[in-house]
């Protein structure tokens, strides 16, 4: 039995923000945009790495979503707790300049850690954490 990755998602609050982000400063392709019901899903990813979608949804992807849940998701998306994503590089370095110059919050220099990588971290605009890993 073979399982791979297909998809992950992260929440955006600005889909247009957000398209900005992952392929103007990342390099990803916007592989769909599609509307629904008054919601956004756009499905990003490296060219590198075809099978495998980001897609960057609505922080509460329910119409009926009531406006404690709606303040609760915005809450936690604020303090950037939701989700984060890892992602491999071959130059660790080289990325966090290339994202630090777009603008992007910094949330770790690069570092050389005790388990074998060098990795950075950054805020997308919506406060996910994404880290860049570069193996030693």
């Amino acid at each position: 039995m073979k399982i791979t990755l297909s998809q992950c998602f992260l929440s955006v609050e600005d889909p247009d923000k957000a398209i900005e982000f992952y392929r103007d400063t990342l390099g990803f392709e916007v592989r769909n945009d599609v509307a629904f019901e008054g919601m956004r899903w756009i499905t990003v990813g490296s060219p590198d790495q075809p099978d495998v979608d980001i897609v960057l949804e609505p922080p509460v992807a329910n119409p009926d979503a009531s406006p404690t849940d709606r303040e609760a998701m915005a809450g936690l998306m604020a303090k950037g707790l939701l989700s984060g994503v890892i992602f491999g590089t071959d130059n660790c370095d080289a990325t966090f300049e290339r994202i630090r110059e777009a603008g992007a919050e910094v949330m770790q220099e690069p570092v050389d850690q005790p388990y074998g990588v060098r990795d950075c971290a950054f805020r997308d605009p919506s406060g996910n954490m994404l880290r860049f890993t570069q193996p030693q």
